[in-house]
């Protein structure tokens, strides 16, 4: 009887120590995930490889005529990358010249975003007619992303035009020759 007293003591006495290990969890439980986002502020020309553009002018073969802009280039892209903070909701993407040509304007014209972004994508300005002070070409961008590469973001169309002409600042008067120069167009992104 001995022996059966003290197993049965060690049976209750297991059981009570798994009943209260049990009582310990609960039909619910949680833990801490910690997450980090990253302020980003990103912007560049697409495709990378071939993003100097020449544009120039042609001769007119009429005494009387002006200079005639050649074609203008459509082969360039805009893209940009952005993860905002809450003090500062949007961003926009201004351009401008490091130089200005006497007697030629530089127009440039971003469309509406296409490709594979997402989130808030800015809004394009109207034609620009490029200056050495920053212009907002796109603004109104949240947190988003255009896509990489050609053919994502905002496709961009630069052209050229001989001064005194509608919405223009040059003056065809300041006209000279120009074997070539080259003009560095400079893209920011930045804060509201």
């Amino acid at each position: 009887m001995k022996k059966t007293t003290i197993s049965l003591a060690l049976t209750f006495a297991a059981f009570a120590l798994s009943a209260n290990l049990k009582a310990q969890d609960t039909k619910t439980d949680n833990h801490t995930l910690t997450i980090s986002v990253p302020e980003v502020a990103l912007v560049d020309i697409e495709p990378a490889a071939t993003k100097n553009i020449t544009l120039g002018f042609t001769a007119p073969t009429e005494a009387g005529s002006a200079v005639i802009p050649n074609a203008a280039n459509t082969t360039l892209w805009l893209n940009y990358s952005s993860i905002k903070s809450d003090a500062d909701p949007t961003r926009n993407v201004s351009v401008s010249v490091n130089e200005i040509i006497p007697g030629i304007d530089i127009h440039v014209t971003a469309a509406g975003a296409t490709g594979s972004g997402g989130g808030t994508l800015g809004t394009p300005a109207a034609q620009l007619t490029l200056s050495a002070t920053d212009q907002t070409i796109i603004s109104g961008i949240g947190s988003a992303y255009t896509g990489n590469g050609a053919n994502n973001g905002h496709n961009l169309t630069y052209a050229l035009a001989a001064g005194s002409g509608p919405g223009g600042v040059a003056s065809y008067a300041d006209l000279k020759v120009i074997a070539t120069t080259e003009v560095s167009v400079i893209y920011t992104i930045s804060d509201n």
